[in-house]
């Protein structure tokens, strides 16, 4: 199993994420996700830079972490066509060091252009679309397409890499296992539910043989006073407890305040690894690990909280991950 970092674009700036990115390659992580938000979840994370812009900045600090989207919204705030561009330009700017990660949003960040939100089956209409036309542009030539949702007329990416740029899906249930598992090269999902990934290399034996990765997320809210880093994990990260069904649909960070308002900080101290119990953090990791997963990416809590836990992670938390899953 491989640890990452997740450069959480809600809870920091840009200049910060980018030091944050840097920091972490340095203190042993074998990769890093991006996540790709036009809005915090919660006003008291407060920030939302450009995620594009920040990986390729990203690209030219580190030298060694893989970089992820984690994930991106291919079919209403952005169209496919121009994610193939950013997403073929950033693995140029990387070395080769870039993964797509590809999932059907959330109305949050996607409400901003004025197009409304899709109900969930449209949205994996949608997506299965934007991995076909995606998947299209990164094979080269000219692509031209005309589907349900989107066109595309005579588009071609004059700068790809000369690796193809794997694209990992995120799911949620069978239906998006079974459209997206015979053409992705990778799995993203935030539970650690091992028949989500039986189902997945089910699928994915019917039409190909390799294996392939299976990525998730954990957060944590490290700190050496437990009580302040609940209620850290509480104020920034109890929209968390809502689930993706639930977190897909809400329009702003108001509806998500709303939405949490009886979450108690005991209620997100249960789910969340809180303090500086490295054992603690083994304990919520193994899940993971017995389902299935290869990739796992932590969040710290607190974008002005990034240094301590990299002390930490550095010292004692990534030796015991190796120790107890490497």
């Amino acid at each position: 199993m491989r640890f990452g970092y997740t450069l959480m674009t809600e809870q920091a700036g840009p200049k910060e994420l980018v030091r944050h990115a840097r920091a972490a390659e340095e203190c042993g992580f074998a990769f890093e996700v991006s996540s790709d938000h036009y809005f915090p979840w919660l006003d008291e994370q407060g920030h939302a830079p450009y995620a594009w812009s920040v990986l390729g900045a990203v690209s030219q600090v580190t030298e060694r972490v893989e970089l992820l989207s984690f994930v991106t919204c291919p079919t209403v705030r952005y169209h496919p066509a121009v994610v193939a561009q950013k997403a073929a330009t950033v693995s140029l700017l990387s070395d080769n060091r870039f993964i797509l990660g590809l999932g059907a949003g959330e109305n949050l960040n996607e409400h901003v252009v004025g197009r409304g939100w899709p109900p969930a089956n449209v949205r994996h209409e949608m997506l299965s679309e934007a991995v076909e036309i995606i998947g299209e542009l990164f094979d080269g030539g000219y692509v031209n397409f005309s589907g349900q949702h989107f066109r595309v007329d005579s588009a071609k990416l004059w700068d790809l890499p000369d690796r193809r740029t794997p694209i990992a899906v995120a799911v949620s249930g069978q239906q998006s296992v079974e459209r997206f598992a015979p053409v992705a090269d990778a799995m993203i999902t935030t539970e650690p539910n091992g028949e989500l990934v039986k189902a997945w290399d089910h699928e994915r034996a019917q039409v190909r043989e390799d294996s392939t990765r299976k990525f998730a997320q954990l957060p944590v809210s490290f700190g050496t006073d437990r009580e302040a880093a609940e209620r850290r994990a509480h104020e920034q990260f109890r929209w968390f407890s809502g689930g993706w069904k639930v977190n897909a649909e809400l329009p702003g960070t108001a509806a998500f305040a709303g939405a949490t308002q009886y979450v108690t900080q005991a209620d997100v101290a249960q789910s969340i690894p809180c303090g500086a119990d490295v054992d603690a953090i083994v304990e919520a990791v193994k899940p993971f690990a017995e389902a299935g997963f290869t990739d796992l990416a932590l969040v710290q809590i607190g974008g002005d909280q990034q240094d301590p836990f990299f002390e930490f992670a550095k010292s004692d938390l990534l030796p015991a991950l190796e120790k107890a899953f490497g």
